[in-house]
């Protein structure tokens, strides 16, 4: 039996999510509510802030990367709070990318669920940038972001190649986009599929 994952972004395109057979993966916080959440993948410091402040609450069980793992050593009461959540810290950097920084939840999340979980197939929502140029992310309503056309740019140049390393490292692994369209701005390997949504 395959194993099935669904990842479940802040993109415009998240919505297209409805509740499937398999684990669910969140990054960050989803933008509705989804029942079942496996895990929720979170890599930024802006993240582990707001939730040590209080402003945000994550109830799910966590996958923390590296930022958040040293937030927590430097933060000895924020980990003796909140360790009961963590369920793993998962620290692989792939070589396609260059640091931490971009290397983002999204791509984190698809790595941990293809290299971790060992997915056979795995179902991503609300990852616009791979798709369009368009970073707006539900996240920036409580952690607001830059999202200004020279940063869009700048990170959507970062962000693609990042995924298209991993269909290519993963290539046994059968990924499906679900969009608003089908056109990828970039050649299709076999293994990516876009399920089209109107």
């Amino acid at each position: 039996m395959a194993r099935v994952v669904h990842i479940i972004g802040n993109g415009d395109n998240a919505v297209h999510y409805k509740p499937a057979k398999g684990l669910k993966i969140t990054c960050n916080l989803p933008p509705f509510e989804v029942p079942n959440v496996y895990v929720s993948c979170m890599v930024d410091f802006k993240m582990m802030k707001a939730i040590t402040e209080g402003s945000v609450i994550n109830p799910y069980p966590w996958v923390l990367g590296v930022r958040p793992k040293k937030w927590m050593e430097m933060r000895q009461s924020f980990y003796m709070k909140y360790s009961p959540q963590v369920k793993e810290f998962y620290e692989v950097l792939p070589k396609y990318a260059k640091n931490y920084t971009d290397f983002n939840c999204g791509h984190f999340a698809t790595h941990y669920a293809a290299n971790k979980l060992k997915a056979d197939e795995i179902h991503i929502y609300g990852f616009d940038s791979i798709m369009d140029f368009d970073i707006r992310s539900k996240t920036d309503f409580y952690l607001p972001s830059d999202r200004g056309a020279t940063n869009t740019e700048r990170l959507t140049r970062v962000w693609r190649p990042i995924f298209q390393g991993i269909f290519k490292e993963f290539s046994g692994t059968q990924f499906v986009i679900h969009h608003k369209h089908d056109n990828v701005p970039f050649k299709k390997p076999d293994n990516l599929d876009i399920k089209v949504h109107k």
